[in-house]
């Protein structure tokens, strides 16, 4: 899977779960009817909002983003649909591409070791992205939902 597809498949994922947690907010402090949606959108959200945070990383280093864009990508996680406008805006300023560049070439930096190594070993880079969601939600689930 390109860059341009992951991000944006992952952008979009982001921006339609937390479309599902609102609609379950609304249920369930506005309406008072049930607190469904809030449990299941709640964990799928914060799920695929590390998911989100991850492949931002990846393709961060991948196209040598920088801190700023790095930054900014991963704060759009957290307003709502944020993702969606970021995902359009670094690709209309070329933040994207239809290629991982480090499939290519030899990594330079610190941070490209490991991203080269995880695109260059796709079913052990997607096992290790998986791992990876798992582990940083289940200490997300130890530490306890961000509001009361």
């Amino acid at each position: 899977m390109s860059p341009t597809r992951l991000f944006r498949t992952v952008a979009t994922a982001e921006a339609v779960t937390w479309a599902g947690l609102l609609v379950g907010m609304f249920l369930k402090y506005v309406t008072h009817t049930t607190e469904l949606g809030v449990r299941v959108f709640g964990m799928l959200h914060g799920t695929v909002f590390i998911a989100y945070l991850l492949t931002t990383v990846l393709v961060a280093v991948d196209r040598r983003w920088t801190l700023g864009r790095t930054a900014l990508g991963l704060a759009s996680a957290v307003p709502p649909f944020l993702t969606l406008w970021f995902e359009r805006h670094v690709e209309s300023r070329g933040g994207l591409a239809p290629t991982w560049r480090l499939l290519e070439e030899e990594p330079t930096r610190g941070p490209e070791r490991p991203v080269a190594w995880l695109l260059r070993n796709p079913l052990r880079g997607a096992a290790t992205g998986l791992v990876a969601v798992v582990a940083l939600t289940g200490v997300a689930l130890l530490v306890g939902p961000p509001v009361g």
